[in-house]
């Protein structure tokens, strides 16, 4: 290091090159630093970052965590700088910070960022001739990537002139490679004009330069140690500007790894923590050891069986395949091809999790309350700590069930009622698209007091938090927000409804109240059949579960009753369709019938003269009549009597095969275990198929194959046993679970090159 202080020009700062995510660079440098105890540090990062420095060296901070700017008018666009422990501009902070020296960040201001990039998530050095250049190293170096030739040559240096060297011939040459032919070429150039002024005001205000050093990526060096002037005055004010705004977030070793916000690349984000371990041990072979009986580690704990001898192994091979290419410590793909071998026995899918969990691990950052947020981002940490959840904060997914029954025997109302409150503050979360939330539909699907949640984690769901700032202050206020644009934006009365059970979910009365008023406007226009059962199932789950969730459902009576009674108006003549819309029709009905069955308040009668009106005309779709026979049927308005003389009437020789067929097919789709111990239903179906010839019977196969497609196997043998009654044959004959013979089967495969016609 000496050797290049001398050579260096003691009229200009001290500029050291790093990689944005090296372990070896934060460690050289703050030998560097350490060395000349510099006045000031200057760091390449958007210049109005400067004032959240004072949080990055919080004892309480634990990174990675990521610094982010955002534009303050939709469309929301932001700049993300993730730091690591190990990020050099980390280090520079944490020693400034240590030793009392002035730091500050020296690039464009986010404002201006945003501006020029007009992109969303920027990330510098994205430029395709850079990857083309990376990728002929790789094939010069015979490596697999550039990262492992980086890795190799600067990563594992023990020397800080070394890394300092070699990091500057490496940006010096990229930038030769690509100057000009890149396309953020001409915003690199601004931003060193940039930086280069900020250095100059530094040196201007009385700091000597050989007092200052600037952190900088090795690209930029060559840029910065140029002759090229300053950023001027008034090319400034000329430069484009938006507002933005500014915070600081926890991140993810995950999210580094996928996306690092430098674009410098960090796909083992825990793999070079192990390097940044080794270097304050001063064991240079720490993070190689530590790799592989890690990787056992997690094998063993999942109940794969790994011994010592076979770590012992893969150590060996590891420095083995090292030495095979001339170097003395194994890359990360030393350590992995010789983890395949000996632990993975020679199957990369046998270790694929081990290697995930080793190379990139879960670890999140933690900022401590305090610190720079927007008034959402505080809203939501001080909800997540009053209503116990900080646990789910981590990037595994967790489960959560809810009971949102009063609590009783508790000491308090809070404790009482808590699962509500969360539940509550997880809708609103769902409502404003923050993935740290998703719901889970549970089991007990008519249990409106039992919920399913799933928790987890990310970078990005802080991101989307941040962005609902320009909403709400608050997270109730944003989702507030959110629905009533909605509810003005909606149109139909199903988008609507929607929004009304959304409202209930989140315990937000007034905002229940102002979409039942958009909703009172718009339902009297017309509307399909589709739409109407469409709303009134979600209007029905709100008049459910509303007293649960201590909300009045009462205003929304009068409108399910009004457009229930419309169904009831537009059913019959809808019914007149092709067998495409016969499906939706069905639906419709299940749900119409299902909604009469759960409010007393509805007009039971009418439905049920509606049902008999499409089970009884020649008319309409078969499928829709025979579905409306099976409601009568379930409802208990249809006799035994009344049920032979229209299996008799639909499934009566003459009658076409698809429309027989297409009867038993929308009866068949309700009370199956009613149906199959009717033995006079199964008679009538066999003399109706045995007046169909050969082509009629496979035209009928059509729609009877998908009668009997959800049918369980149980249902199926007990109908066969039906049919073995009627036949006079043994059970063992029909059974279903004996399997079909050659013959038939043959004959069912030969049905998918069936032409069907127009059917």
């Amino acid at each position: 290091m000496d050797d290049m202080l001398q050579v260096h020009d003691a009229n200009q700062p001290v500029i050291f090159g790093i990689r944005h995510l090296s372990p070896a660079g934060a460690w050289h440098l703050r030998e560097l630093l350490d060395k000349l105890m510099p006045e000031l540090v200057l760091i390449e990062g958007p210049s109005d970052f400067s004032e959240e420095i004072v949080c990055l060296p919080d004892k309480n901070t634990k990174p990675p965590i990521a610094i982010m700017a955002y534009t303050s008018e939709p469309p929301v666009r932001t700049i993300l700088y993730p730091f690591a422990r190990y990020s050099p501009e980390y280090q520079a902070v944490l020693w400034a910070h240590e030793n009392r020296r002035e730091c500050r960040f020296i690039d464009l201001p986010s404002g201006i960022f945003l501006a020029l990039s007009g992109c969303e998530d920027r990330d510098e050095n994205t430029g395709e001739e850079k990857w083309a250049v990376y990728d002929k190293l790789s094939g010069l170096s015979g490596d697999d990537s550039h990262e492992t030739f980086w890795e190799r040559t600067l990563e594992h240096s023990s020397d800080a002139a070394g890394y300092w060297k070699g990091a500057e011939v490496f940006g010096r040459n990229l930038r030769g490679l690509t100057a000009r032919k890149d396309s953020s070429y001409a915003e690199t150039v601004v931003r060193e004009a940039y930086m280069k002024r900020q250095i100059k005001e530094a040196v201007d205000s009385g700091i000597q330069p050989e007092k200052i050093v600037v952190v900088t990526g090795a690209y930029h060096v060559e840029g910065l140690e140029s002759s090229t002037p300053p950023l001027s005055d008034e090319e400034l004010k000329g430069l484009p500007y938006v507002e933005t705004q500014k915070t600081l977030m926890p991140y993810s070793y995950y999210r580094m790894s996928s996306r690092s916000g430098y674009g410098a690349g960090n796909k083992a984000p825990a793999y070079y923590d192990l390097l940044w371990e080794g270097f304050q041990r001063g064991e240079a072979s720490y993070a190689a050891r530590s790799y592989l009986s890690r990787l056992a580690a997690w094998q063993r704990k999942n109940g794969n069986m790994v011994s010592s001898a076979e770590v012992i192994e893969a150590v060996r091979l590891s420095f083995s395949l090292a030495g095979l290419r001339g170097y003395n410590l194994p890359a990360l793909r030393d350590l992995r091809d010789a983890a395949v071998t000996c632990i993975g026995h020679g199957r990369l899918g046998e270790i694929a999790m081990a290697v995930a969990d080793t190379e990139i691990g879960t670890t999140i950052g933690f900022l401590p309350q305090g610190t720079s947020r927007t008034s959402i981002q505080n809203d939501f940490y001080r909800q997540l700590d009053e209503l116990n959840l900080k646990r789910y904060f981590s990037v595994t997914a967790d489960d959560l069930r809810l009971d949102l029954r009063e609590k009783l025997g508790v000491k308090s109302q809070k404790a009482a009622f808590m699962d509500l409150e969360r539940s509550f503050f997880l809708h609103r979360l769902r409502v404003l698209g923050i993935s740290f939330v998703s719901f889970s539909p549970g089991q007990q699907e008519r249990a409106t007091w039992a919920e399913n949640w799933v928790l987890r984690w990310t970078p990005e769901a802080e991101i989307e938090i941040v962005e609902a700032q320009l909403k709400g202050d608050t997270v109730l206020l944003a989702a507030a927000f959110q629905m009533k644009e909605e509810a003005e934006n909606g149109g139909s009365i199903a988008s609507v409804a929607k929004i009304i059970e959304q409202s209930f979910l989140c315990g937000m009365p007034e905002t229940a109240a102002y979409a039942t008023s958009v909703l009172q406007k718009i339902a009297v226009d017309a509307a399909s059949v589709e739409e109407i059962a469409e709303t009134a199932r979600q209007l029905s789950l709100v008049i459910q579960y509303g007293s649960i969730r201590k909300i009045s459902s009462e205003p929304l009576v009068p409108i399910l009753k009004q457009l229930f009674l419309r169904a009831c108006l537009l059913l019959p003549g809808c019914c007149i369709c092709d067998d495409n819309a016969s499906h939706g029709l069905v639906q419709s009905i299940g749900i119409l019938n299902e909604t009469a069955v759960c409010h007393e308040f509805l007009p039971a009668e009418r439905w049920v003269n509606v049902m008999k009106e499409i089970a009884d005309r020649d008319d309409l779709n078969t499928k829709v009549s025979g579905y409306a026979a099976a409601v009568l049927l379930e409802r208990g308005e249809l006799s035994n009597e009344e049920l032979e003389l229209k299996v008799e009437r639909r499934l009566s020789k003459g009658v076409p095969a698809d429309l027989g067929a297409g009867w038993f097919e929308g009866f068949s789709m309700k009370n199956r275990y009613a149906l199959i111990i009717r033995t006079s239903l199964w008679e009538s179906l066999d003399k109706y198929l045995d007046t169909l010839d050969d082509e009629e019977f496979k035209r009928a196969l059509l729609f009877l194959r998908r009668a009997f497609a959800d049918f369980t196997s149980a249902d199926k043998d007990a109908i066969a046993e039906n049919l073995g009654e009627i036949w006079h044959l043994d059970t063992q004959e029909t059974s279903v679970e004996e399997g079909l013979s050659q013959e038939s089967q043959v004959m069912l495969d030969e049905l998918d090159e069936f032409d069907f016609g127009d059917i």
